[in-house]
């Protein structure tokens, strides 16, 4: 608990104590009912204060008709009637004392939702260390230029995105990944900011600045998250707007009409005070507590829940749409594979295989995809980029360039087919790079990738939590796409497909989707922002994948761990499961209670139980979602 919890639960004891002490006292002693009424406004007023002091800034400010009126307006009333006749000062106070129990309870459900994610709020760091004159200075992250070197000590944060030019050490992803084993990092590796260094000094160089750093970014995935409510959240908040004031205006009605029509139409007495008394009672049970708390509560405990896997949703909204999900649809490289190439083999070379890497790795020295890193790595020397000259990148296709005054071009069979280049092929799975030396067919590189090793039970978990249609969109060659889809059990796979024929293709599945359901896109590459920005659900990775990537996301994955995509379905399927639920029991309780109310056969306690119980009953329900795998 914290302080202004604790605060409460003192209050709440004291009021309880004091109500039943002199309701013992006044049961043996006979007691004038001004003076009880002024021993029973000590405990009403201890834990009512703050109840009466937002009812009546509410009336000042225009904004009536909420929780705080309905309780001021039962509870005074209750105590008015009590004291003309001469009735029991106790239920209203334990109108009030119930109520505040309830408001306890809500706020420490959604203080233990909120925990996983205010872990999160932890890896904002609050300086950077800079080296001048051999002293470390500590300075505003915001202030530090890219390219700086910052220097981070054992036990500190790392303040923002960069590459470590000096020092070994483990980092403790846990906050950004939810993985409790440590990660091993040495020179030369990039590190995000958020980590905690556990052993070595590091010396990093800044590659971003601190506002767009993997920190930064996060904090305000996680900041933003509940301004994107769920169908179920909207449903409520203007079901509150409506129903509030009605049940205030129908508890008006009981008071006034039957009295009316008692003393007016049928000349017998009004009886006032029983049907203002089955008003107050219609007023206390009519406070809509348990549906406005426990609706965006079950939300929020889900988004907990899956931010405590390492996973940021980032709103309601798409955790409600996740629930509906059946087609799933995957790029291949880095998503579905580790994204790590290694050169294979060479097959069909008409020159000298190290001059055929040579070549290749030369031609496409200035590319950063990860098939041209491995060419690079595979030639095993330093580039000399002063010898590659009239560098022409073909999107899909390859690269052309002059290496040494020799024209090469490297890429797939759509490039030698443009260069009208016979080409020859091999029977193994993984990338072809075709080479052309001089106008020349040269040969064939194959490059193999890993798949990731969760990968083919990612598949089997995604249909075993209901999704129907499991889909593959990738650029590479159809029997490297086919021998993937084939290992891992996926049901339709789309090779040879450019960025925008991936949207094309997301398009054609989401026209074809059940009308209720949802699609959702899995990506990390720059080239997948405009599908996980077209699909109903982006989902990206948040630790390989790039910035514009986890931008045009609605669900990140911290540890690009795909296993995890299965578990928040099952989050999120739990909370809607639970959300409707809390709606059925909510309303049904209501409406029951109610018309027992109006007809004088439910009393305040009956009352308390509508209001409070069923709100106590219904944010418990709602916290079992932080408890789903």
């Amino acid at each position: 608990m914290n302080k202004k919890q604790k605060k409460m639960l003192t209050r709440i004891i004291i009021a309880a104590v004091l109500m039943i002490a002199f309701k013992v006292i006044s049961t043996f002693v006979d007691i004038p009912t001004v003076v009880l009424f002024i021993m029973y406004m000590v405990p009403y007023l201890v834990i009512g204060y703050d109840i009466l002091r937002k009812a009546i800034k509410g009336i000042l400010n225009r904004q009536v008709f909420d929780e705080n009126f309905l309780m001021a307006v039962a509870t005074v009333g209750a105590i008015i009637i009590a004291l003309v006749d001469d009735g029991d000062f106790t239920e209203a106070i334990a109108v009030m004392l119930f109520y505040q129990i309830g408001e306890l309870f809500q706020n420490i459900a959604v203080g233990k939702s909120r925990k996983n994610i205010s872990e999160l709020m932890d890896i904002r760091p609050d300086y950077a260390n800079i080296e001048v004159d051999g002293k470390l200075e500590q300075v505003d992250p915001d202030e530090v230029e890219v390219g700086t070197v910052i220097v981070v000590q054992p036990g500190e944060k790392v303040p923002i995105d960069g590459i470590i030019e000096e020092g070994n050490t483990t980092l403790n992803t846990s906050a950004l990944t939810g993985e409790s084993l440590p990660r091993q990092a040495k020179a030369g590796d990039e590190v995000i900011s958020g980590c905690i260094n556990m052993s070595g000094v590091l010396k990093i160089r800044t590659t971003k600045e601190f506002g767009e750093s993997t920190v930064s970014k996060i904090l305000d995935l996680v900041e933003n998250a509940s301004s994107k409510k769920s169908r179920s959240e909207n449903f409520i908040s203007k079901f509150a707007k409506i129903y509030t004031p009605a049940v205030c205006y129908g508890a008006l009605a009981l008071a006034i009409i039957p009295p009316l029509v008692s003393m007016i139409f049928l000349g017998v007495s009004p009886q006032w005070g029983m049907w203002i008394y089955r008003a107050l009672t219609f007023l206390v049970i009519s406070c809509p507590c348990a549906l406005v708390i426990s609706i965006p509560l079950s939300f929020f405990a889900g988004i907990g829940g899956a931010s405590n896997q390492g996973v940021l949703v980032k709103g309601s909204s798409y955790l409600e749409a996740l629930a509906e999900t059946d087609i799933v649809v995957f790029d291949k490289t880095g998503t579905m594979t580790q994204g790590v190439f290694e050169v294979s083999g060479v097959y069909n070379n008409t020159i000298d295989k190290d001059e055929l890497i040579k070549y290749a790795a030369f031609a496409e020295s200035y590319s950063t995809h990860p098939i041209s890193k491995s060419l690079q790595k595979a030639y095993g020397k330093e580039i000399d980029k002063t010898l590659v000259t009239d560098v022409e990148e073909i999107s899909g296709e390859g690269v052309k360039a002059n290496v040494s005054g020799r024209e090469v071009a490297a890429g797939n069979r759509k490039l030698m087919r443009r260069l009208g280049l016979e080409y020859a092929e091999c029977n193994e799975a993984g990338t072809q790079v075709h080479v052309a030396v001089d106008g020349a067919y040269a040969g064939l590189i194959l490059i193999s990738d890993l798949l990731k090793p969760h990968a083919k039970q990612a598949i089997e978990e995604l249909k075993k939590a209901g999704v129907r249609k499991t889909v593959m969109l990738t650029g590479d060659a159809k029997n490297v796409a086919d021998a993937v889809a084939k290992e891992l059990n996926i049901d339709a796979v789309y090779s040879e497909l450019l960025p925008a024929d991936k949207v094309s293709k997301v398009e054609e599945l989401l026209e074809h989707k059940k009308s209720k359901k949802k699609l959702a896109f899995v990506g990390d590459g720059i080239n997948d922002a405009p599908v996980l920005s077209r699909a109903d659900i982006g989902i990206a990775m948040g630790s390989m994948g790039s910035d514009a990537a986890i931008e045009a996301a609605d669900v990140v994955l911290m540890d690009d761990n795909i296993l995890k995509i299965s578990s928040i379905m099952r989050i999120a399927g739990k909370t809607l499961q639970i959300v409707h639920q809390n709606i059925v029991f909510a309303l049904g309780v209501k409406v029951l209670v109610l018309i027992l109310g109006a007809l004088g056969m439910a009393n305040m306690w009956e009352a308390v139980f509508a209001d409070v119980g069923v709100s106590v009953i219904a944010i418990l329900n709602s916290m079992r979602t932080l408890k789903v795998k």
